[in-house]
């Protein structure tokens, strides 16, 4: 775990990020708050394409929890049989929109605690939806922004909860909107798991990793 960058490289290394990409966006689709609930929840231990794949036709069909709960848990399985843990993330989402439906108006809430008494919505979810539909600030930390939060020395943490801390503490104001989808894909596709990219990497000369790649 590398140590706390300062404020000057942290400005300079979100700078230069936005100077790459003004204006990232997530990469799965949706076409409303509770269709991004939904893609979120699916997509633990899963892939942004395998979940887009999966509920293209899906959220053609389906916009609301009410919707949902009239597709059914058997029909919502036929659509996202192809997603890892299928049968469990099934009833989580038909149990979430019957929450929506019976508590909040069949409205997707704009807070944190309210969001994560959904079923199947940990605090990662909640994070998401909060900054990709209601452009808060939040911090989602998923297994690319660890790594990347621990090798540059951006946000190192013993856990998940810390690098969300670190990065709450000391992501400048003006690029905390976007911070989490600027190292998301920075870690999808430049500071990979295996042999990660250094030679291309726009914050090489910035970056606390010691065993950087050509």
């Amino acid at each position: 775990m590398a140590r706390q960058l300062d404020y000057p490289t942290i400005h300079e290394i979100f700078s230069r990020f936005q100077a790459l990409e003004a204006e990232p966006k997530g990469e799965l689709e949706h076409v409303n708050a509770f269709t991004l609930v939904v893609a979120v929840a699916l997509s633990a231990q899963a892939t942004d394409a395998g979940v887009n794949k999966a509920t293209r036709a899906l959220f053609a069909r389906v916009t609301t929890p009410q919707q949902m709960l009239d597709l059914g848990e058997e029909g919502l399985t036929e659509h996202i049989r192809t997603i890892g843990l299928y049968r469990t993330k099934a009833k989580n989402v038909m149990a979430l929109s019957r929450r929506l439906v019976d508590h909040f108006g069949g409205e997707v809430p704009s807070s944190r605690a309210a969001l994560v008494s959904l079923p199947g919505v940990g605090r990662k979810t909640a994070n998401v939806v909060l900054n990709m539909w209601f452009h808060q600030p939040a911090q989602a930390v998923d297994t690319h922004i660890y790594r990347v939060g621990n090798r540059t020395g951006i946000a190192p943490g013993r856990d998940v909860e810390a690098v969300e801390r670190a990065l709450e503490d000391h992501v400048p104001a003006p690029f905390a909107l976007h911070a989490h989808h600027w190292l998301i894909l920075h870690g999808r596709y430049i500071c990979v798991a295996r042999k990660p990219k250094c030679g291309i990497c726009p914050i090489r000369d910035l970056c606390l990793f010691e065993e950087k790649t050509p």
